[in-house]
């Protein structure tokens, strides 16, 4: 079944363009103009993903992120001409998962919903395992420990993080910039380069010869992966 998603938009011109781009898509997409249309909207469709602009009638679009994160985990993207850091930080701050600046183009925003819904649907698959082996590597989400061929491994909680998210879809490949939006999420300030260091800090732990991984590949130019 194709994701819904609901357009807050009081701008006609610009929600008929989010609307036929989604829709071209297969998307299943609602509308809505103004921030109290959106919150009962979303109470009642539930659906998958929410564009969000922030200046809208009889309720900010902000206030509307933080009544909708007191209710559920929805994704949420908000869509604004206010491109100030200030902004961007007061929208991370209360949830939002991504913030694209007005003017965009619809490719931008077809690559911006699919990653964020895409990182939704991992999560959720993540959330049916609690122990990943491969090979001699075991690694066990509830007590959040890490073997070697039976030894343990001592791992800071950002290293075991970022090995789950590895290890949790083997042999897909992550850009640094993917790892860092699994991993670091919406945290301020975090840096691609840490990806880099974290990869090389766990190759140290795990791999018998880091500088010729059998586990953490690196895919040139892409990113990494971990070998299944």
């Amino acid at each position: 079944m194709s994701a819904s998603i609901l357009v807050v938009e009081d701008d006609p011109k610009i929600q008929k363009i989010i609307v036929q781009t989604l829709r071209k898509e297969g998307y299943r997409v609602l509308t809505s103009g103004d921030g109290l249309d959106a919150i009962q909207k979303a109470r009642a469709e539930r659906p998958d993903l929410v564009l969000m602009d922030l200046r809208l009638p009889e309720m900010d679009g902000l206030e509307v992120c933080r009544e909708l994160r007191k209710e559920g985990a929805q994704p949420i993207i908000i869509v604004s001409a206010r491109g100030e850091e200030a902004d961007k930080v007061a929208g991370f701050t209360l949830g939002a998962d991504d913030y694209i600046t007005k003017p965009f183009s619809p490719t931008e925003l077809l690559l911006r919903v699919k990653a964020v819904l895409r990182r939704v649907q991992d999560h959720r698959a993540q959330q049916g395992q609690e122990r990943i082996r491969i090979r001699g590597l075991l690694i066990d989400r509830n007590s959040r420990t890490v073997e070697m061929n039976g030894k343990p491994v001592e791992l800071t909680a950002r290293e075991f993080d970022l090995l789950w998210t590895l290890a949790s879809r083997p042999n897909r490949v992550f850009s640094r910039e993917q790892l860092l939006d699994l991993v670091w999420k919406d945290e301020f300030g975090a840096d691609p380069a840490t990806v880099t260091v974290l990869i090389r800090r766990l190759r140290q732990k795990l791999e018998k010869e880091p500088d010729n991984p059998e586990y953490i590949k690196t895919v040139w130019g892409v990113g990494y992966k971990m070998q299944g």
